[in-house]
């Protein structure tokens, strides 16, 4: 087994190194001078060349690349350029906000996707069936920011409920959790219901009826556990979108986490703050894809029994 583990850090290690790669030249060859933008149009050329090589922009593409490479592997991703603050610091910052966000927000869809899926699934084409999907499709229809902003509206400038942004207490964090989570309610409840529906007539689930077992038995210890694998795809891959996935609504909230930090680096061009959040962005997503697998290994009997045998 451990020779699986091994292997999928491996392809970790070389995601992240090719991720690092992309990010960098992406932005090396932006058009603009970052300098320029920086000083504005009425600074001189002296000053622009100043500037340029204090941020080490007038060294070769490849001095760059390798430069950045040797800080990325220490974790330091520079300092950025409009805050005059290291990245990685700010990054180690505003990552538990994001966490607490997105993570909640995934707890939300599992707890209640999922059981919706399975209900749906076993009332098949009756009414009970026909009003979770169309409740589903309608969440996964509708916008997250403007779900964001309807409760702003609702519960924040009319109700006087609950803060309109900001992290001051708990009840700033009701919104944000709610608005990230609707939508991957839907997509979980549309993609258990599927699962389920595939394996509702297998010769098991006949077999374990035929031997007058509970049907609270047959679906959570028979059906479930053998309509899992696509779940745990759509579920465990959402640990990737974690950080990216809750940009627009940290935005809408001002929630100062590290999707508002990207998007403020990609409006004032701060290439470091654009590099270091894609790169946290793309470790989270090799890390679900790694405990994607590991929980494969787990659950499919087939995979573990490769690596038992030494094949």
């Amino acid at each position: 087994m451990y020779k699986y583990v091994i292997k999928r850090l491996l392809w970790m290690i070389l995601i992240m190194l090719g991720v690092t790669f992309v990010i960098f030249t992406i932005t090396y060859f932006i058009p603009g001078d970052p300098a320029k933008a920086m000083l504005g149009q009425t600074a001189t050329d002296a000053e622009v060349e100043a500037l340029r090589a204090s941020m080490g922009l007038n060294k070769s593409y490849m001095i760059q690349l390798l430069d950045y490479f040797g800080h990325v592997i220490r974790l330091d991703f520079g300092t950025s350029w409009a805050y005059n603050v290291s990245v990685s610091g700010e990054l180690m910052k505003r990552l538990p906000v994001t966490i607490l966000v997105g993570g909640l927000a995934m707890l939300i869809q599992v707890v209640i996707g999922i059981p919706l899926g399975v209900f749906a699934a076993v009332n098949q084409s009756k009414w009970q069936d026909n009003l979770s999907m169309a409740i589903s499709m309608v969440l996964v229809s509708v916008p997250d920011f403007w779900i964001a902003l309807m409760m702003i509206v609702l519960f924040s400038v009319k109700l006087g409920w609950l803060p309109p942004m900001g992290t001051s207490n708990w009840k700033c964090f009701i919104m944000p959790i709610i608005a990230a989570g609707i939508g991957g309610i839907a997509s979980n409840a549309r993609q258990t219901r599927s699962s389920m529906l595939e394996v509702f007539r297998a010769d098991f689930v006949v077999t374990a009826r035929a031997k007058g077992q509970k049907e609270k038995t047959v679906i959570w210890k028979h059906m479930f556990p053998n309509a899992l694998m696509p779940i745990i795809t759509m579920v465990v891959g959402g640990l990737g979108r974690i950080v990216g996935g809750t940009a627009v609504i940290e935005t809408i909230f001002t929630i100062p986490g590290c999707g508002l930090y990207l998007l403020n680096g990609i409006n004032s061009r701060d290439y470091p703050v654009i590099r270091g959040a894609t790169i946290i962005l793309a470790l989270f997503s090799a890390l679900a894809i790694l405990l994607m697998d590991i929980i494969y290994a787990y659950v499919d009997p087939r995979i573990k029994a490769q690596y038992i045998s030494g094949k």
